[in-house]
């Protein structure tokens, strides 16, 4: 059976000192304009160059659009102070990626160094620019709550990961509110199966020592507006985006076994005390 977090990183987290909430002012002050700078001049651009002829063009044997995927995500994580750190290495080609779930800027930090296309609601289609980004994206659009959606949703993971493009998921099914990570739903994990393609957990961690992740969660009666101008005034944390060791296909036998491993594997990693205890190399933003 798959348990709640007990302890481990839970018990390292922080809240925002009131000396730092007390300049809280002055973040919002030197962040607002950057936001809107990165926002309605580098988004634009980063359409553009996303789009046909641009995006397809190789540069350093990637697509053109997929590394301005993860200059414009990678430069929105600074813009709201993380000071971003990968850990280990992103299988290329055909994978899916699944990684614990606190708030929308987990979908930020993955972007930020490796292209994959992943589950959103659907209504996001329909968001000025960032819904054109997310379709540009490569996100597979979801209707939550009809069966038929997830059904088609499951269809176009395994269509895309048979023609060689990687997915991102997130198994817990909803947001956490960072103190334990959830059971993982192993239906998630039939795409990956059919396709015979290799599952790479990834632990998602902010702060030292995933110190941070009750601060950048959802508060319990926050939307995605509230949240994001939340922790544009918070205090600057270390994001780490750990690719853990990959579960290859015939290492696991099933959905089922596949989402405990990738669960096991993502909690050992939150309940590291730091960096050095994980087992992968590691290199800063932009390496």
């Amino acid at each position: 059976m798959q348990s709640s977090n007990p302890l481990g990183y839970g018990a390292r987290m922080t809240v925002t000192p009131p000396a730092a909430r007390a300049l809280r002012p002055l973040r919002y002050l030197v962040r607002t304009p950057i936001l809107f700078w990165h926002v309605l001049v580098h988004l634009p651009v980063t359409l553009i160059l996303m789009s046909w002829p641009f995006g397809g063009i190789r540069v350093g044997g990637d697509r053109l659009g997929h590394r301005m995927v993860r200059w414009w995500q990678g430069g929105l994580m600074r813009v709201f102070g993380f000071r971003m750190r990968r850990i280990g290495t992103p299988l290329p080609g055909a994978v899916m990626f699944v990684a614990n779930h606190v708030s929308w800027i987990d979908i930020v930090a993955l972007h930020s160094y490796r292209m994959m296309g992943f589950v959103a609601k659907r209504e996001i289609a329909s968001w000025p620019l960032v819904g054109r980004l997310a379709t540009m994206g490569e996100t597979i659009y979801h209707q939550r709550g009809n069966q038929e959606s997830l059904g088609g949703v499951l269809h176009e993971m395994l269509a895309r990961l048979r023609d060689g493009r990687a997915v991102g998921v997130f198994p817990e099914g909803r947001t956490r509110d960072g103190d334990q990570i959830g059971p993982f739903h192993a239906r998630i994990f039939l795409a990956a199966v059919e396709a015979n393609v290799p599952v790479q957990p990834v632990a998602l961690r902010y702060g030292d020592g995933a110190s941070r992740q009750t601060v950048v969660a959802f508060g319990p009666t926050e939307s995605f507006a509230t949240n994001l101008l939340r922790l544009l005034g918070e205090p600057g944390c270390r994001a780490e985006v750990v690719f853990l060791e990959p579960i290859l296909p015939g290492d696991a036998d099933g959905r089922r076994r596949l989402a405990e491993t990738a669960r096991t594997r993502i909690v050992e990693a939150m309940e590291q005390p730091h960096e050095s205890a994980v087992a992968q190399p590691t290199e800063p933003h932009g390496a």
